[in-house]
């Protein structure tokens, strides 16, 4: 089971590989501002624990039993194909980078449209501002111009990078008919006017004092 200390390990691990503190968010599907915690306390010379920022409040989702299996992806990508045909029908699916794309490709598949890929400014984020950086769709996949589009990611943390790629698409001339994730970590139910669909949705139920 993990913890604590083997996420600190697993960042500081794909810190030193050369991944981007956004992209390191991605791959432990925590937020940005959790996985610079998770290097700070990996770097040898951080503060004394004592001394140390408190924990951001956020919760790590491993679905790895899935990702690293084709047939159960194919049945996943089955199971979003079905909850977003409810909001009509698209001629594309844009899958965001990394996590969404495999996600995106059986979803296409299921669905026989064409794919997408975009690459959120997330991945090129280390510190700072990150309305400092752009987006990208990867020109080895279908144009979004003038296609009814679906957008697909493994989960929503603060909705923002889903909310970056429904508005990329549509300055690129697409139209965003849906949006689906595995896990919703933020009760995301709209991007503008889209649909966010989610199979899982997590509630905080601690009690404000």
């Amino acid at each position: 089971m993990k913890n604590v200390d083997s996420l600190v390990s697993e960042a500081a691990g794909l810190a030193e590989s050369g991944l981007s503190r956004g992209e390191i968010a991605d791959e432990l599907n925590v937020s940005r501002e959790t996985a610079s915690w998770l290097i700070e306390r990996a770097t040898p010379d951080a503060e004394q624990p004592n001394e140390r920022p408190k924990s951001p409040q956020d919760i790590h989702i491993d679905w790895s039993t899935v990702g690293q299996n084709g047939r159960r992806l194919d049945h996943l990508g089955g199971i979003l194909a079905d909850v977003l045909l409810t909001d009509g029908d698209a001629d594309l699916v844009v899958g965001i980078e990394k996590a969404g794309v495999p996600l995106a490709t059986a979803v296409a598949s299921e669905l026989k449209v064409d794919l997408s890929t975009y690459t959120p400014r997330k991945h090129r984020w280390e510190k700072g501002d990150i309305d400092e950086y752009s987006g990208s769709f990867s020109h080895n996949f279908s144009s979004v111009d003038g296609a009814d589009c679906y957008v697909v990611d493994d989960m929503i943390t603060s909705g923002t990078t889903i909310s970056e790629t429904v508005r990329a698409v549509e300055n690129e001339g697409g139209n965003v008919r849906g949006c689906a994730v595995i896990v919703d970590k933020n009760g995301t139910d709209r991007v503008d006017d889209v649909p966010v669909r989610s199979l899982i949705t997590l509630v905080n139920l601690t009690a404000e004092e």
